[in-house]
């Protein structure tokens, strides 16, 4: 069978990413590993608490000769217009988790607001990424 292990982002700053998606949105670090052999590059990895078997890998936009300066460019303009990356999270109460994360200094640009769908409501992490929050409504 075959099954996500996990999606990535593209961030400005592992640490500032770091720290937004652990001490703000209440993720774990599942995995942090630099190999000096690959120039230092940084696995950096975080999961919801009590699912760690998937995660969102928290991806430093590589230079050459992994990624031209042009495209690096093009990805950092689209990251910072939040259409680099989405992540959706679902919750039990959208209203409860928006005030929690609020509380830690999310700052949301969409408030929960009801869909079809459920509630929903958005924020961007500090690279410019949109992220979604949803309680999903059971659909008939």
């Amino acid at each position: 069978m075959i099954r996500i292990a996990s999606a990535q982002l593209w961030v400005r700053d592992q640490d500032e990413a770091l720290d937004f998606w652990t001490r703000k949105v209440g993720m774990e670090v599942t995995s942090d590993v630099t190999v000096p052999e690959m120039g230092n590059f940084r696995w950096l990895a975080v999961s919801p608490p009590g699912q760690p078997d998937i995660a969102i890998v928290l991806m430093a936009i590589p230079g050459a000769p992994v990624m031209d300066g042009a495209t690096a460019d093009d990805v950092r303009s689209l990251m910072s217009r939040g259409f680099a990356g989405t992540v959706f999270l679902t919750t039990d109460d959208c209203r409860r988790s928006y005030e929690e994360l609020r509380a830690r200094g999310v700052e949301f640009s969409e408030e929960p607001e009801e869909r079809p769908y459920g509630v929903d409501a958005g924020f961007h992490d500090p690279s410019g990424n949109s992220v979604r929050l949803t309680q999903v409504r059971p659909m008939a």
